[in-house]
């Protein structure tokens, strides 16, 4: 009896990943199982129910928590803006152009992938898309049907890694959180901190060397065998003008580069930069549905750049006693454009609303991010039980006697995030297992002798969470492709398209940890 209650924290995780691998909803599953542990627990005297009063200052946590506000906006962004036809013109636009060449539509779809993960950080409904308008022209052309399935799915995934993403938002907030704990346990008492800006910055360059690693695959594929990725035929080739390469080009890049630009610069917050890509994505999807008619829409969407430009390099304050004139001068701009910008929104709002996007994208919105914070509030109850099994001390001794010290560590977690994603989603990795690993690998020391980089941790963590998208065999993003795929594309030829891909992002990994300041150089530039 004694055995089985010291044993029951392992019992609980195994019994959390069988219940979700049968398909059970992810949150009641965490907090059912959590429950039942208790109960058990402390039928034997192993668990103190003590431990559960701590959960309503968790729930309250949550909903007070200013980083996970930005979880919605993004994903209202992106819903908004696959709504608007944004990738429907960008795959047109980028396929015509590219598509002269041998591989052409693979690297479109590579380059369109990146450009819809800068902007909507959304995998299904990118990889959906991309296959609806992408696979059926690419087969038609004469693609292999696993390269077109692989190129698809794998740049529909490029959302989880490339900022704005959901995964790095959840991510940076329940990295935070296992940091100042392990510099606590550590007994630093006034711990530094990592923000969801400097994952964002860090993931920059390891998503663009995934984005340069794809079109290379493609490139080289296209050279070995013409016959697996050929170029369009003369007779079928429609000219690109410029006027419709920079309709197709330029509202997107002007949304990531407010969003990104105004976080990179350090101008707003994530959160802050989530409401101004949220109103973006308003504006272009009012622009969109009349744009003989969207002067209001134009305008709007300047002002909201100027407002963006003077908040950086101006004193906005008002409640100040002295206010020289060029100060004045800023403010008094920029109140206009918070008129003309509240006039262009409620215009895009108004046209949202009677074409009937405004309530699916509501919708949409409202049940991703009911579904996220359900998980989290799950997962806080899991994390609470299991630390009171004695779970925290046990990982904690696990960790620290695998041969290595925090290199075996390390690699240990990294393989069980990549086998775990071949049958759980990213959310529940994140919400479940980076909470009890993390604060155990961030009081490890490198063989440096320096402390391990949270930033470092959470970009290696980020691109082997993208990778559980494109395992089979519950990847997400081939469970996307295989429904919108025609029946002639078979189930094993997507999961075959797929291998390559999965080696790719297999090497990224490779790669970072030999060369962490790939992830940690661009956050350590702009914010220390």
């Amino acid at each position: 009896m004694e055995f089985i209650a010291h044993s029951l924290d392992l019992a609980m995780f195994g019994v959390a990943c069988v219940v979700l691998m049968l398909g059970f909803p992810v949150a009641f599953s965490l907090a059912g199982v959590a429950l039942a542990f208790a109960l058990i627990g402390w039928s034997m005297g192993a668990f103190e129910m003590s431990f559960l009063s701590a959960l309503p200052q968790r729930i309250f946590g949550t909903m007070t928590n200013e980083t996970l506000v930005a979880a919605p906006l993004f994903v209202f962004m992106g819903v908004m803006l696959e709504r608007s036809k944004v990738a429907e013109e960008l795959l047109d636009t980028m396929g015509r152009l590219l598509g002269s060449i041998n591989g052409g539509m693979g690297i479109a779809v590579s380059i369109v992938g990146a450009l819809l993960a800068a902007s909507t950080g959304i995998v299904g409904a990118t990889v959906v898309t991309m296959g609806l308008l992408s696979l059926p022209s690419m087969l038609k052309r004469g693609y292999s049907p696993e390269l077109a399935c692989g190129s698809i799915a794998a740049a529909g995934t490029l959302g989880q890694i490339i900022p704005p993403s959901i995964v790095l938002v959840i991510l940076g907030d329940q990295l935070s959180n296992a940091y100042q704990k392990a510099q606590l346990d550590m007994g630093i008492f006034s711990p530094d901190t990592i923000s969801v800006g400097d994952l964002f910055a860090g993931a920059l360059i390891p998503g663009l060397m995934l984005v340069g690693f794809y079109i290379l695959y493609q490139i080289i594929v296209a050279t070995l065998k013409p016959s697996v990725a050929p170029s369009i035929p003369k007779d079928e080739r429609v000219k690109v003008t410029t006027t419709e390469i920079f309709h197709a080009l330029l509202p997107p890049l002007i949304l990531i580069l407010a969003v990104l630009g105004s976080i990179l610069g350090g101008v707003a917050t994530p959160t802050e930069a989530a409401a101004v890509g949220a109103i973006g994505a308003i504006l272009l999807a009012g622009y969109r549905l009349d744009e003989k008619h969207s002067i209001s829409i134009t305008s709007a969407a300047v002002a909201l750049v100027i407002a963006l430009i003077l908040s950086e390099f101006m004193d906005l304050r008002i409640a100040r006693d002295q206010i020289d004139t060029k100060d004045m001068i800023a403010i008094v701009i920029a109140a206009l454009c918070v008129v003309v910008l509240g006039w262009g929104i409620v215009t895009a709002v108004v046209r949202t609303y009677r074409n009937g996007i405004l309530r699916t994208v509501m919708e949409g919105t409202t049940e991703v991010t009911t579904m996220v914070f359900l998980i989290l509030i799950g997962a806080s109850l899991f994390s609470l039980v299991f630390r009171g099994l004695g779970g925290e001390e046990m990982i904690q001794a696990a960790l620290s006697n695998i041969p290595g010290g925090a290199i075996g560590a390390m690699i240990a977690v990294m393989l069980l995030m990549f086998f775990l994603g071949f049958f759980l989603d990213f959310l529940e990795i994140v919400f479940v297992v980076v909470p009890m690993v993390a604060p155990v690998l961030l009081q490890m020391e490198m063989p440096n002798g320096e402390p391990m980089s949270p930033i470092w941790l959470g970009i290696m963590m980020a691109v082997n969470l993208q990778t559980s998208f494109l395992t089979p065999p519950f990847g997400f993003a081939l469970f996307y492709l295989r429904g919108v795929a025609p029946a002639s594309v078979k189930t094993g030829q997507i999961y075959r398209g797929i291998i390559p891909f999965v080696f790719i992002q297999v090497l990224a990994l490779i790669i970072l940890w030999y060369v962490p300041n790939m992830a940690t150089w661009l956050p350590h530039l702009i914010y220390r």
